[in-house]
């Protein structure tokens, strides 16, 4: 699953992108793409790990893009935006990131609302790419339909769902707000229309600023899910030792990091959720859409498994380690066997039984 890293020049976006990825941007950065893959942090495995004690620990993973600067200003700046966010649309979900540091906040400067505009203005970019997109789809479509040809009827079909859409976007609405149903969505997924992926906002502040809720910043009015990050202190963290980073972070008063919270914000946006399979071998987590049925899972760890199903024996990571061993979880009768279309739960421990 792939999240695109979208902002104003100057928002800090970068060094978000760093904090999270651990990498340093890439000489002559700009105008280009950077690309790392992260993990997503999970609390479950420390206790996992001490109880299976595995070879190998495999956490689920996200590839982050992070995508130059908007402009939105300038003739050539517009320009530029727009190809970023068309490249942008193979993302599965956007962050923006949003400047909320050097800003006078505090209600006497001139610049309170400013998070709150950059938001808007790139909100209304991303309507305006879409609206851009689905008009030009819908000329031409216009033209094809008054031919004879084979696909006309499908044509006809799809002009009616980009018609409904242009209608919302210009009503400065997301295309998410079409109410489509599952055919018409099949219609224009390939289209990668911005203001239908899921989007979150990355309000980056100040190191004095530690802690502070998103909502005391938007004045609890954001239009989207939004968290508040210090980018600049979580990418000073990121090249810590891990012993070195929890002493910092407990000078700091920090539980968590805040660059950690980002990664498990965006995983919960994109509606994902992570079974395990644990062993001695390996303990890993297994990401998938929520709502996957028990046969689709079993075709992440391979396509064997899935051809071959016969069950899938779960337990309760919660009640494993309420319970404290397997043993114990298995006397208590919480051990089950489950079939094709048993919905996977987050934090589900499966061992499928197959036979190829």
């Amino acid at each position: 699953m792939i999240v695109a890293f979208t902002g104003l020049q100057q928002s800090g976006k970068t060094t978000l992108f760093s904090a999270v990825s651990g990498k340093e941007p890439s000489p002559g950065k700009q105008g280009s793409v950077d690309e790392a893959v992260v993990a997503v942090p999970d609390p479950r495995f420390e206790w996992l790990v001490d109880y299976y004690n595995p070879q190998k620990v495999t956490n689920a993973t996200i590839e982050c893009l992070d995508f130059p600067g908007i402009d939105p200003l300038t003739s050539d700046g517009i320009a530029m935006s727009r190809r970023i966010l068309g490249a942008a649309r193979k993302a599965d979900m956007l962050a923006l990131v949003i400047r909320a540091f050097d800003r006078d906040d505090s209600g006497d400067g001139a610049d309170k609302n400013g998070p709150l505009r950059d938001l808007e203005i790139l909100r209304g970019e991303l309507l305006l790419a879409d609206l851009e997109m689905v008009t030009t789809r819908i000329e031409r479509l216009e033209k094809e339909v008054k031919k004879p040809m084979k696909f006309q009827q499908e044509r006809k079909a799809e002009l009616e769902v980009q018609i409904k859409l242009q209608e919302v976007l210009e009503d400065d609405r997301s295309a998410s707000e079409a109410a489509l149903s599952k055919n018409e969505m099949d219609i224009v997924r390939s289209l990668g229309l911005l203001t239908m992926k899921p989007v979150i906002a990355v309000f980056n502040t100040d190191d004095d600023r530690l802690g502070i809720d998103a909502s005391e910043i938007c004045g609890g009015d954001c239009p989207v899910t939004a968290i508040a990050v210090c980018a600049e202190m979580e990418k000073e963290l990121s090249g810590l030792d891990d012993e070195s980073r929890k002493e910092f972070m407990g000078e700091l008063g920090l539980e968590k990091s805040a660059a950690d919270l980002f990664v498990r914000t965006c995983y919960t946006a994109m509606g994902l959720i992570s079974f395990l399979t644990v062993g001695e071998d390996e303990v890993r987590a297994w990401p998938v859409k929520k709502g996957t049925p028990a046969l689709d899972a079993a075709g992440k760890i391979h396509s064997d498994i899935k051809r071959g199903f016969i069950r899938a024996e779960t337990m309760s990571y919660d009640e494993l380690r309420e319970f404290g061993d397997e043993k114990a979880l298995r006397a208590a009768g919480k051990a089950r066997l489950e079939g094709k279309e048993y919905v996977v739960r987050d934090g589900d421990i499966i061992s499928f039984r197959f036979n190829v």
